[in-house]
Formats: structure tokens, C-alpha cells, sequence
């Protein structure tokens, strides 16, 4: 197809059009183009949420979607560090009043063996609303337009958007009563009931009544579908509005790290028209549950929920809102954490999460831009980070000239060794023992072990109290005097003759009984054997060959293993505690001798006993933090670091990266509603997109000037030959 000279011109001019217009938006932008300039966050998950019911929910990437959609009493300071409580959708930080067995109230310090009864009052802030919803839809009578739907309104509907009338009401204590009480409810199996039924008066048998009601429920109906079970007419004796803004929890004894739980999504206010809208007939087969549709007071609420392909969270039009941190930890001032001090939070309009299974095209997408924030897989390690001689951790030139930010904070997690305290080589309370457990501590470089297997992820732990947690002191206070020695202002691990010596001293010289001159065998228990594992194992034979003991590793299955460390059969095993709550009880509990694993099932999975430290426990546990608590702890840190039940291992370090785009990005370990804090620049990230994914352009410009050299000869031949046939005619 030949084509006029004149709309040569007019070709090219259309593709330098075409060209010039991709400035606006990459080619390879997997959003829509009118996003390109909004205030969204970018973000994924990798697995689905299975539950959104805050009776249920008990996984951590359920909470990243239900942290900012519910709002619970408390919540953790964002920036200040040890976390701490502040009020959320209370009005204060509830301080408990102790009463007897009489319900007479005691004054604050009652010794504990008196307080039979401790109480929460909660008053909560006027004016909070809830996000709009159909449940609450009403009619210039106050009738709900959705609440009594006969099978033929049913008809159609299918997701939230299908009910065209929406309507919100204010909080009221009595919200936070009802979701108290749904924790007892038999059909939605919330895994903190056993626990709270210890605690919460009267709980575990309003279990019982209202596991009673439901059968009778399901009997008289024939299945569960339709059914409601009205908790409103059963009272919990426990738990009890006072009056429209205050409600009260009442717990048996003393029991100080119940106001943690209070900063947890299972008491977060349900209303009643909520449940009783999702509990229609039909409603369930269309999947209109509240464990698919979330209703809270928050700054956001889920609008999709497409867990195949993303959710999505947007402002609560509703929300009443808050202000940004005037105060954080030091170091937050220079870090730019605090230049949006006293402004309305949440900044950002939206966030999308969209379903990232495989690691690779995840990460080349933060690469190009796509995505705010950033983990770092094995796979992408080398690529981000590097590590330097001294084992300084710093990012990779490449991630540095895109302004990415790298990140690091130390878990609320340790990783330990443990002996058994049964054993009777290794365990027992004689000088002898904890010689021999002292000698392997100093030889057992954890300092090596998390610059090899963790790529630098680790901090050598000095005691069973993780950074963050109130108890743990940093610096000289803070070390393990019988195995490192400060030097320089920093720990440092004792040379190995000095390990050798303990060794000799323990009846052990040259790792041979003194007595029987039978070299020293200890025993290593452990599960799996893959490839990965062997590596470490070779590894922690090395350690132990530094004092020339033999160490035998003896693999089992999970379940045997299990067994045995019930059994108090192993010798040296490895262990690890993720923190529930930011208080010490939750770590130094592991070391309490009626938590013994062999002889009480509990979680001491050394079975370390003992009696002063076991005293100093028991007093320590229901104090609140201050200095005569911190002296509890420095006291029971010093003999558990003495009879070292522990190699005391290393707590885990997470590393994220992030954009330069993205401000006030602060890790929080213990907090889940951060999403309200942080900051898009829009215009910088807009900007750095359009950079980093401009397409190659000179293939197309190339092929466009050799389309012109192939088509003017042969218009220009067309022409010539149309000219020449003129004249002939």
C-alpha cells in the first residue's frame, strides 16, 4: 500500500505525538492512569485474611487490614519507645481499683493475697461515630430500612453496595460490652476465650448459658442459618455499662497486663445492628458476614475486599479524628519524624493491597516504583544490602542513588539455647554445672552466627528481655557480665581461654572428665535435617570443637521432639518466644520454675528453678513499671545470667526498605494501626516513577526514520512515474 507524500509528514508528526505523551504515564504502570497523582498507598499481602471479625482474628496479616478499621480502647504510642499505652477510643489510660472479696475498694498498693477483685472503669470519647453502613440505615421513623428482609429483598443482593441506603450512630459504652460478650458466643470460636474466661468474672459460665440458648436455637429453627442470639439479654456479670460512655471490666485478682489486651481488636465495639444484620437469612451463603465486611470508628474501612487480586482500604468519612505525635523517642526530631507534629491525621486517602505470591516481580516493582515499601527476601539481600567488614549493615549504591531508605528494628522475639536443668551433666544448680554452661556460652559466637545465617538480621541478646520492652537496659547495665566484658564503650565476648578455664574448673580440662579422663559427649535435640540445617549444625559442632567437647546432634520428628522436651529427656535444644504483650512477665515467665515444661507443662522449656528468683517472679509480675519494679528485674536478671539455664542466643532484627516518598515511617512492633500516620509525597513519587520507567525510545525513533528512507524513494518513484505517464498522455 503506497502512501501520499503529503501524509508523510503527518505520520511522523503523529508518532512524536505518541512519543511525547508518554511522559504522563509509564508503559509500564500496573494502576490506572487517573491514580497517578493521588494520594494512594501502595502495598501487598501474600496470603488471604480468613477472619475480619475481631472475635476471631488472631493472625498478624488479619490485623494489618482490622488495625485500621477498629478501634479498640487503647493503642502504643507510635513513636516513644518501651511502647507505650496511650488512650484511643477511651478517654484516658484506665487505672485498675482493687476491691476485696466483699467488693470494698483497697487502696493501690493492697498487698496482692488481698485483692480479690480487680476493676477497669472505661469512659470513652463522645461524638466517635461509625463508618457508613446499611445496618444502620433508617427510615424518617427510625425503622431499619434492612433489618427484617424477606427472601424476595434478599433477591440480588449480594455484596454491601447492593443496599443503596446507608446510615452511621455514635459509640456508646454498650458497643464495647457486646463484642465482650461475642467473645463467649459458640458460633464464632474465639481463640482468646479460654484465657479471658481465667480472668473476666462470670465469663466461662456465659459460655455456658449461651452455648445452652444456641442449641436450643438451632433445635427449634433446624439450622443456623437466620439465626440471632441476642447477647443483649444476657448479662455477663463481668462486664457492664455504666452509662452511655462508660463500661466496666472486672478480672479475678490482679492481673496488670489486662490493659495490653485492651489495645487489641477482640474489645473493639460491634454494635448490635451490625450483628443482627449480617445474621438475616441469607445473608451468610452471599457471604455478607461481618468477617468479610468490617464495621468500625476508625480513619479507614474496607470498600474491596478481593482477596484473589487486592483489598482496598479508604477514609472513613466518618472519622472523627486525631492529631499527629508532638513527642517520640530521641533521635525522631533529626529524623524527620516529627515535622507533622499537631497536623489531622490520616494523611493518606487510600491504600490498595494487591496479591503478591512470588518474591521477584514483587520486588521489581518497589524497584520501579510501584510499591511504597519493602521486606527483603534472600533472594534480594546482596541486591539492597551490604555488609562491611565490622559487620556494619548499609544499603548497596544502587539502592542509594534512588533515595530508598533502609530501615531496622529489633523484634520483641528471642532465639535461645537452652539447657535442661534436669539433665545431670549439663543441668542443676551446683558450681560445677553452670561452670560448664558458662564456658559453652563464651565459646557459642552468636555474634558469627547471625553474620552468617542472618545476614547481619540479629542482635547478640544479654538476657531474656528484648530492646523495647520495659526491663531491658541498653549499655554496660545492660550486658552479661560472665561472658562478655565492656571494652570501648561496646560488649565484647570473652576469649575462649577464658571458656577453657571454666572448663578445666568444672571437672572438664581439655574437654575430658578430670576423673575418668572419658571424653566430655553432650547431646544437641533438634527437628528437620534438610540442607539448610546442616549447614548450622556443622556450624554449632565448631563452637562446641572450641573447647574440644563432642557434640552429637540428634534429629527427630516435630512430634518426638515435642515429647521429649515434655518428658525432660533432652539435654541442649533451641527455642524462640514472640512477645504477646510488651511487658517483661511475658519473657521472664519463661523462666519461672512452676512454668516448668517437664514438670507443670508450661512454656519454662529449660525447667529452671529457682526459689529466689522464683520469689522475686511473683512479686515482680503484678507491679507496674517503675523504678522499684525495674530493681526486681535487674535482681532476677542477675541470677538467671549467673545460673545461665540459657545460651541467651539473639533477638531477631526486621530490615524494610522505603522510598524517599513515603514520610513518618516508623517500625512499631506492638502497634497495627500505623497506617494513619504516614505520608505521601505524590509529587516526588509521580515524578521518580516517570524516570525510572521511561521506555527506550531510540528503537522506536530508529525505526521510524529507516520507515521513512524505505518509503521517499519509493514515493518519490510513484510520483516520478505518475508525472511521466502526464506527459505521455
Amino acid at each position: 500500500m503506497t502512501i501520499p507524500i503529503k501524509q508523510l509528514g503527518g505520520l511522523l508528526a503523529l508518532c512524536w505525538l505518541l512519543l511525547s505523551g508518554c511522559d504522563e504515564q509509564p508503559w509500564n504502570s500496573p494502576y490506572p492512569a487517573g491514580e497517578q497523582a493521588e494520594n494512594i498507598l501502595y502495598s501487598s499481602f501474600e496470603e488471604r485474611p480468613k477472619h475480619l471479625d475481631p472475635a476471631r482474628s488472631y493472625s498478624s496479616n488479619e490485623v494489618v487490614f482490622l488495625g485500621q478499621i477498629y478501634e479498640p480502647p487503647l493503642q502504643y504510642h507510635y513513636l516513644k519507645r518501651p511502647y507505650e499505652l496511650i488512650p484511643r477510643s477511651a478517654e484516658t489510660v484506665p487505672e485498675p481499683v482493687y476491691l476485696d472479696a466483699a467488693g470494698n475498694e483497697l487502696p493501690a498498693d493492697a498487698p496482692a493475697g488481698d485483692v480479690a477483685y480487680s476493676e477497669y472503669r472505661i469512659r470513652i470519647r463522645p461524638g466517635i461515630r461509625y463508618q457508613p453502613h446499611p445496618a444502620f440505615a433508617a427510615n424518617e421513623a427510625g425503622e431499619y430500612l434492612y433489618h427484617e428482609l424477606s427472601p424476595g429483598e434478599m433477591e440480588g443482593r449480594h455484596a454491601l453496595q447492593d443496599f443503596p441506603h446507608t446510615g452511621s450512630r455514635e459509640l456508646v459504652a454498650s458497643d464495647f460490652v457486646y463484642q465482650i460478650k461475642r467473645l463467649a458466643h459458640p458460633a464464632l470460636h474465639s481463640p482468646i476465650l479460654g484465657l479471658m474466661s481465667e480472668y473476666i468474672v462470670g465469663l466461662a459460665d456465659y459460655a455456658d448459658t449461651l452455648g445452652r440458648v444456641w442449641n436450643e436455637l438451632k433445635q427449634s429453627n433446624g439450622n443456623n442459618d437466620g439465626l440471632y442470639l441476642d447477647l443483649r439479654e444476657h448479662p455477663l456479670p463481668g462486664v457492664e455499662a455504666i452509662d452511655r460512655y462508660t463500661y466496666r471490666i472486672r478480672i479475678k485478682g490482679r492481673y496488670p497486663q489486662m490493659v495490653y489486651w485492651l489495645a487489641m481488636p477482640f474489645f473493639a465495639p460491634v454494635p448490635w445492628e451490625v450483628d443482627y444484620f449480617f445474621s438475616q437469612p441469607g445473608m451468610k451463603s452471599r457471604n455478607l458476614t461481618l468477617d468479610w465486611y468490617p464495621v468500625g470508628t476508625g480513619p479507614y474501612r474496607l470498600t474491596v475486599n478481593n482477596p484473589n487480586l487486592e483489598m482496598v482500604l479508604e477514609r472513613n468519612p466518618n472519622f472523627r479524628g486525631e492529631t499527629y505525635p508532638a513527642e517520640g523517642e530521641p533521635g525522631d526530631r533529626e529524623a524527620g519524624l516529627l515535622q507533622d507534629t499537631g497536623k489531622p491525621i490520616p494523611f493518606i486517602d487510600k491504600a490498595v493491597f494487591k496479591l503478591e505470591k512470588e518474591q521477584i516481580p514483587y520486588w521489581n516493582k518497589f524497584l520501579q516504583g510501584y510499591y511504597d515499601s519493602s521486606g527483603i527476601s534472600s533472594d534480594s539481600f546482596d541486591q539492597a544490602i551490604k555488609v562491611g567488614e565490622g559487620g556494619e549493615v548499609g544499603l548497596t549504591q544502587d539502592m542509594q542513588e534512588k533515595g530508598i531508605r533502609l530501615q531496622t528494628a529489633v523484634a520483641t522475639s528471642i532465639f535461645y539455647m537452652g539447657f535442661n536443668m534436669l539433665d545431670p551433666v549439663v543441668g542443676g544448680d551446683s558450681e560445677r554445672a553452670r561452670k560448664l554452661r558458662r564456658a559453652i556460652a563464651i565459646a557459642m559466637d552468636y555474634e558469627e552466627f547471625i553474620s552468617i545465617f542472618l545476614n547481619g538480621r540479629g542482635v547478640p541478646a544479654q538476657g531474656p528481655i528484648p530492646p523495647g520492652i520495659f526491663g531491658h537496659r541498653d549499655g554496660e547495665a545492660g550486658i552479661n557480665p560472665h561472658v562478655y566484658d565492656w571494652i570501648d564503650g561496646e560488649p565484647q565476648r570473652r576469649p575462649i581461654e577464658a571458656a577453657r578455664r571454666l572448663l578445666a574448673e568444672a571437672g572438664y580440662p581439655g574437654g575430658r572428665d578430670a576423673e575418668t579422663g572419658s571424653p566430655l559427649v553432650l547431646y544437641f535435640d533438634t527437628t528437620g535435617g534438610g540442607p539448610d540445617d546442616k549447614a548450622r549444625m556443622d556450624w554449632l559442632r565448631k563452637q562446641f570443637d572450641k573447647l574440644d567437647i563432642q557434640l552429637v546432634i540428634r534429629a527427630t520428628d516435630y512430634n518426638r521432639f515435642q515429647d521429649k522436651m515434655r518428658n525432660g529427656t533432652a539435654q541442649i535444644f533451641q527455642w524462640g518466644w514472640n512477645a504477646d504483650y510488651p511487658d517483661p512477665e511475658n519473657f521472664l515467665f519463661l523462666l519461672y520454675g512452676e512454668n516448668s515444661k517437664a514438670e507443670k507443662n508450661g512454656e519454662n522449656a529449660a525447667n529452671y528453678r529457682n526459689g529466689e528468683f522464683d520469689r522475686l517472679f511473683e512479686r515482680m509480675k503484678n507491679m507496674d513499671n517503675g523504678p522499684q519494679r525495674q530493681a526486681l528485674i535487674d535482681e532476677m536478671l542477675a541470677i538467671a545470667r549467673r545460673d545461665g539455664p540459657w545460651l541467651w542466643g539473639f533477638y531477631p532484627k526486621s530490615f524494610s526498605l522505603h522510598h524517599a516518598w513515603l514520610k513518618n515511617n516508623k517500625p512499631n512492633l506492638m502497634a497495627r494501626n500505623t497506617l494513619k500516620y504516614k505520608r505521601i509525597d505524590t509529587e516526588l513519587r509521580q515524578r521518580l516513577r516517570r524516570e525510572w520507567n521511561s521506555p527506550m525510545l531510540w528503537p522506536l525513533v530508529l525505526a521510524g526514520i529507516l520507515l521513512v528512507a524505505a518509503t521517499v524513494p519509493a514515493v518519490i518513484g510513484y510520483r516520478r512515474r505518475m508525472y511521466m505517464r502526464g506527459r505521455q498522455d
